[in-house]
């Protein structure tokens, strides 16, 4: 197989770490391109994730990185994820895992879809999201108003610090801190979830996957959209914001870990 092997480049000791990897991956027979800012830490030419072309990803570092690789890939290929952050809720194994889980990965692995959703701003399309797209406001302890809108019918009137749009994925992120539900990855819907409202009866929404939502911003303060933490793009008042399902959802290398055993490790026993 063919394999890009990516790692967060600020920390030593996970680029010493991938080095190694990559090492073992080769003795392996497979092919491996390293991404390029892994690359020039080690002082060899890489790729950049944009002109990747691979079977598999793997990522060494926190659900930051995995967010980021995703989102920088033209194509999605499966990602398999080792962890080297706090929680790691995206990256199915740990270190020591990792080397024997990929020498014995043959190809015609398990692949896990996980829905991600596209954006558009004034039907301008801004890029896809897997884990959140998360309007808030440019000016501190400032709220916003927003109209929201689901296939055309309006559904929601209110005033917040911000708004998010979340994946199932990303309902164990931002969206639960903020109060929304854990949702199952297989689930297929996604989730609007007021930041701080205003009024009490402004609560979070489960949408269908089927259905187009639409957000429009009413105030005149700044606001921005994020998508995962790593895109970010102004708003203005009147700015419309739409989101659906998209085409292209994100693979994940299926490690045979369940979701909820996940959840009562990662999330309840910080």
């Amino acid at each position: 197989m063919r394999i890009l092997v990516v790692s967060r480049a600020d920390d030593d000791r996970a680029v010493s770490y991938a080095s190694g990897l990559a090492g073992e991956l080769e003795e392996l027979s497979h092919r491996v391109v390293l991404e390029e800012a892994l690359a020039k830490r080690l002082g060899f030419h890489g790729t950049g994730l944009g002109e990747a072309r691979a079977d598999l990803v793997v990522v060494v570092g926190g659900d930051g990185s995995v967010l980021h690789t995703i989102q920088g890939l033209k194509e999605q290929v499966p990602v398999l994820g080792i962890n080297w952050g706090e929680v790691g809720f995206l990256a199915e194994l740990e270190p020591a895992e990792a080397p024997g889980f990929l020498a014995n990965l043959r190809e015609g692995f398990r692949v896990e879809r996980r829905m991600r959703i596209a954006i558009s701003l004034d039907r301008e399309r801004l890029g896809d999201a897997l884990n959140e797209a998360v309007i808030v406001t440019s000016r501190p302890a400032k709220m916003l108003r927003f109209t929201v809108e689901v296939d055309g019918i309006l559904a929601e009137r209110f005033r917040a610090d911000g708004t998010l749009v979340s994946t199932p994925t990303g309902s164990t992120a931002y969206a639960m801190s903020a109060g929304g539900p854990i949702m199952d990855p297989r689930v297929d819907g996604f989730l609007l979830v007021p930041l701080a409202p205003y009024m009490l009866s402004s609560r979070p929404i489960v949408i269908g996957g089927d259905r187009v939502l639409r957000i429009t911003l009413e105030s005149e303060k700044p606001a921005k959209l994020v998508l995962d933490g790593q895109r970010t793009t102004e708003l203005a008042r009147g700015a419309v914001l739409t989101v659906h399902r998209s085409p292209d959802p994100a693979l994940f290398v299926d490690v045979g870990k369940s979701f909820f055993d996940k959840v009562d490790q990662k999330l309840r026993r910080l």
